[in-house]
């Protein structure tokens, strides 16, 4: 089963994550490309493949992508190896992707499970201030885009709630975790 997770920039999508493969290990994690830089404690081939605009724009000549996005300047995608190694070997796999491309995800496989991971707009702008990896103009956009990306929370299968409260983080796992279950 694919688990296709979504949030706006700040809202604690990967933060989520990392919690729920503490206490679900046997899931598999779908690796991403990016153009982006890697950020402080990220892992190349862990966390995304991070590749040049060259590569990245090889990889869509040669239709490598199931679902790709310019978000920001940056080029993110969804690589077709990871879901179709999922799927031959029916491995439940949690996707980390924007909204866009869960929404592409769910089209190309309706059994896909998506979730949406909301959070107050303002927590969100806290959060992603407080990262100090955008410059204001990126900032800026991230905030934009955000407005959009809250308006499409509908069109998920779920939406979770992670407020910035004690234990905010591991409750909002704690819904994904049962959801995965669910479906499993």
């Amino acid at each position: 089963m694919l688990f296709v997770i979504s949030a706006p920039s700040g809202a604690g999508k990967t933060t989520i994550i990392h919690e729920i493969f503490k206490q679900m290990p046997e899931l598999r994690f779908s690796v991403s490309a990016t153009t982006r830089k890697l950020r402080n404690g990220e892992v190349n081939g862990e966390d995304y493949y991070f590749i040049s605009h060259d590569e990245f724009e090889k990889k869509i000549d040669n239709n490598e992508f199931i679902e790709w996005e310019n978000v920001h300047g940056e080029l993110y995608g969804t690589l077709k190896k990871e879901i179709e190694s999922s799927i031959n070997n029916s491995v439940n796999t949690i996707l980390d992707v924007d909204v866009k491309g869960a929404l592409s995800i769910k089209k190309l496989y309706p059994d896909a499970v998506t979730i949406f991971i909301d959070a107050p707009k303002k927590e969100i702008e806290q959060r992603l201030k407080g990262r100090k990896t955008e410059s204001e103009e990126q900032l800026n956009k991230r905030i934009q885009r955000m407005e959009w990306e809250l308006g499409e929370k509908d069109k998920f299968d779920n939406v979770v709630l992670n407020k910035t409260n004690p234990g905010g983080i591991k409750i909002a796992a704690e819904k994904i975790i049962k959801i995965i279950k669910n479906k499993s």
